[in-house]
């Protein structure tokens, strides 16, 4: 009686082995997407909970630290960007201390802390970092990334800038979901180019 028992359990252990086993084999296709959506998610929630600010920018915290001096670099200087690339397009355009962008039909934006793109960029670095491989080619993607994000910021805010001069009523669409998400589909097809293409590379070098 013993005997089988033991027995029985030997082949309930192997067979939770081959389950095991046959889960990762399900999962391992997988595994980079699932590391990307961890990542970006925890890397998101990290940013919301540990940096505060108000809606005018004048303070921003991180744990408690003030570290408002780069928010408020980038935001000047992403509203002087787009309102240059407003001006090239449009005459009825001016500017309203450091960061408010008008137009004479009474529209306007205002760049807050929130739109420096630092954000997006901490959260590209992250997903890169978690990537499974060596650190040669991180070490160029990433800033290649920061790069990206820096430059689809400024397009992003001149876009919904030059909508919402005639149809204010956009700015949400346009602000919270449209470029939002289009924002994250850009860093997406960013990790994609790093995984299929560069990583299989650096892996075979």
């Amino acid at each position: 009686m013993e005997l089988k028992s033991l027995i029985s359990i030997r082949r309930s252990r192997s067979f939770d082995r081959r389950k095991i086993r046959n889960l990762k084999s399900q999962i391992r296709p997988y595994w980079d997407i699932i590391i990307f959506m961890v990542t970006l998610l925890v890397a998101n929630y990290f940013w919301k909970f540990t940096f505060t600010g108000d809606e005018d920018g004048e303070m921003v915290t991180w744990f408690g630290l003030d570290v408002t001096v780069p928010f408020e670099f980038m935001a000047c200087h992403i509203a002087s960007a787009v309102y240059w690339l407003l001006s090239l397009f449009r005459d009825t355009v001016y500017m309203v201390g450091e960061h408010t962008i008008r137009f004479e039909s009474g529209s306007g934006t205002t760049i807050i802390w929130g739109c420096s793109g630092l954000k997006q960029s901490f959260i590209w670095m992250c997903l890169i970092l978690t990537v499974r491989g060596g650190w040669g080619h991180k070490l160029w993607y990433i800033p290649l990334g920061w790069v990206v994000c820096y430059g689809f910021n400024i397009l992003r805010i001149f876009l919904i800038s030059l909508f919402i001069e005639f149809h204010p009523e956009w700015f949400t669409v346009l602000h919270d979901y449209i470029f939002k998400y289009l924002f994250y589909a850009i860093l997406f097809g960013l990790w994609v180019i790093f995984v299929e293409k560069i990583r299989p590379n650096a892996s075979m070098h």
